[in-house]
């Protein structure tokens, strides 16, 4: 049997797909969810092969749950979102369904996912998946804030929250007022993707918020050290330096 989960905030929709769904004897629906926390919480606990999922949620939207999922199912996205994130659905998801869709557009979706499921190697959903949503991080809508798995937990982080980054292996830590989170990024994707007028890499393993700094410092040749309003000392390299004049117009 196929494991799926559902994933919407919307009953109707939920329905919709279960309805739809049934006709298809191989796959079992293990799990509805009405948002981005229960879907987590339901694709760890069962593993599924297979999700539909929305994109537009509250707490977090579908984009910023699959950023915290470690083993990533397939995905088919049951949504109206913006036209931005379509661009990445027809590269990167197994097929995306605008609502209100039919029950025939739903079943090319399915023999879609069935025909690649008995061609693709067991690692090419998680690949897609990752390719999507560097794709889909581009889109304005996903820079106001940073959502990072704590534990069991999941806090959302606002943007304007965020002092600075900090390069950690295959992670970056994110520093607040209240500590520091690991997000599963890199520094590259931050550079990419936040405002480059109030973030700026001043070293190759350091981005910092242009508000914190309240003085920066001449350290050793060509280099010198931004002094933060929490008190913190961040490295700025000679590239990051003729950034950071630049930015702030000296």
């Amino acid at each position: 049997m196929i494991k799926a989960l559902i994933i919407d905030d919307e009953p109707l929709a939920r329905m919709v797909v279960k309805e739809y769904i049934q006709q298809f004897e191989q796959i079992e629906v293990l799990q509805e969810c009405n948002d981005g926390f229960e879907g987590l919480k339901a694709i760890q606990l069962h593993q599924p092969d297979l999700i539909f999922l929305d994109v537009q949620m509250p707490k977090i939207n579908g984009f910023e749950m699959l950023e915290l999922v470690d083993k990533q199912p397939a995905v088919i996205f049951t949504t109206a979102f913006d036209e931005y994130a379509i661009k990445a659905f027809e590269t990167h998801a197994v097929d995306y369904l605008l609502k209100p869709f039919s029950k025939e557009r739903f079943n090319k979706a399915i023999e879609k996912f069935l025909a690649q499921a008995q061609t693709n190697t067991s690692d090419t959903a998680p690949k897609e998946t990752e390719k999507l949503l560097e794709y889909a991080a581009q889109s304005p809508a996903q820079h106001e804030r940073i959502v990072v798995k704590t534990g069991t937990k999941v806090k959302i982080i606002p943007v304007a929250d965020v002092q600075y980054l900090q390069a950690d292996d295959d992670y970056v830590s994110v520093f607040t007022q209240d500590g520091s989170y690991l997000k599963n990024k890199t520094m590259s994707f931050f550079e990419q993707t936040l405002d480059a007028r109030q973030f700026v890499r001043v070293h190759r393993s350091y981005m910092v918020a242009v508000q914190e700094i309240t003085r920066i410092d001449p350290y050793e040749k060509d280099s010198h050290i931004a002094i933060l309003k929490s008190g913190a000392k961040i490295p700025v390299s000679k590239t990051g330096y003729v950034k950071l004049k630049q930015v702030l117009g000296i």
